[in-house]
């Protein structure tokens, strides 16, 4: 055994004794990754804030794997006194996303979850704040999706404003003129944004 590794070694080794079906590994130090199947992540969740002391639910977020039809959940927990983070991934169906809140461990969990609601579509049943959260009467598919067209949104929903102010294609130039310094070459390009690009 690892000696500098010790104590996520032994965190493997807990983890995989109650949940044999999981896969847990070390992406480094202070960082363990499991990845388990939807139906078994509420019970994980609650074993190792329960008996491993990871009590500090740090997020979750969610990724769109559109080739593979999948959402993944990500889970990202701290525990002080071990000075370890896990991140714990599962997998669910993207045509019909639903998975168990989490909110009675974690209050936080239910801010998290309206946010993935709204910007993924992803149901998080027994949280019955599934309303609108940060977008106000949001007609589009959720704009997180990777099937989302944000230049055509863009386009159909907001006037062209570059023409209203003659110097907005220059912003980088009038700074440069302003605090003497030169816009580096790289950036030269940025320097007036081109929708179509």
């Amino acid at each position: 055994m690892n000696k500098e590794l010790t104590n996520e070694n032994k965190l493997i080794e807990d983890i995989k004794k109650t949940f044999p079906s999981s896969e847990v590994s070390i992406q480094r130090e202070k960082r363990v990754i499991v990845k388990i199947k939807q139906d078994t992540v509420p019970p994980l969740l609650s074993y190792v804030k329960d008996y491993l002391d990871f009590n500090h639910l740090s997020h979750i977020s969610c990724v769109d794997w559109i080739e593979q039809k999948k959402f993944e959940l990500v889970f990202i927990l701290w525990s002080y006194d071990q000075q370890i983070q896990i991140i714990a991934k599962t997998l669910i169906n993207r045509d019909e996303p639903k998975f168990t809140t989490i909110n009675k461990l974690w209050r936080q969990a239910e801010t998290y979850e309206r946010e993935i609601h709204e910007m993924y579509g992803v149901e998080f049943v027994g949280n019955d704040r599934m309303g609108d959260f940060l977008l106000e009467d949001w007609e589009d598919i959720p704009p997180m999706r990777r099937d989302f067209n944000t230049i055509q949104f863009v386009k159909e929903n907001f006037n062209d404003r570059s023409a209203a102010r003659e110097d907005s294609k220059n912003v980088r130039e009038t700074i440069a003129k302003h605090s003497g310094e030169e816009i580096p070459e790289f950036a030269k390009k940025y320097s007036t944004r081109n929708i179509d690009e």
